[in-house]
């Protein structure tokens, strides 16, 4: 089940469970967890793309050693909420996932990367150190907004 619906999310997992955030780039993919009770979310690791199936080989290891039950997957949307290209390859990456029996959540992902990157440089943070943090952290700030609005739902 694909939604962008968090009430949807919400129904499909009426136990709660660890979620996988997922920040998706095109060199890169941000991953994120939080705890069983959705109260925060924490960076996790960086996986580096490669191919597809190596890319899900990699999150079907997380998964399964983390004992998630739900992906959060941050969709690029232009400012006016359409959709652009990487909106669309985010949305065809979440479909190739979809057979891992997860429920799946396409977050809004609109200036995620950018409120992370004014924290980290408000913490001067030199540039290296924020390029190489700053997809998990994005992940971990899409994970945070959504897992807030799933226990308000």
């Amino acid at each position: 089940m694909i939604t962008t619906v968090t009430a949807d999310f919400r129904a499909a997992l009426p136990a709660g469970g660890r979620l996988l955030g997922l920040d998706v780039g095109t060199k890169t993919i941000g991953t994120a967890l939080c705890d069983a009770g959705w109260s925060f979310a924490s960076p996790a690791q960086l996986v580096r793309r490669t191919k597809f199936t190596k890319d899900k080989a990699a999150l079907a290891e997380l998964i399964g050693a983390q004992a998630v039950k739900g992906l959060v997957i941050g969709l690029p949307l232009n400012l006016d909420g359409t959709d652009s290209p990487r909106t669309q390859s985010t949305r065809a990456f979440a479909r190739n996932l979809d057979d891992m029996d997860l429920p799946i959540l396409l977050w809004d992902e609109r200036w995620s990367t950018v409120a992370v990157e004014r924290v980290m440089i408000e913490q001067d943070l030199s540039r290296a150190k924020r390029a190489e943090r700053i997809d998990s952290m994005a992940a971990a700030h899409i994970l945070q907004a959504a897992i807030d609005a799933l226990v308000n739902a």
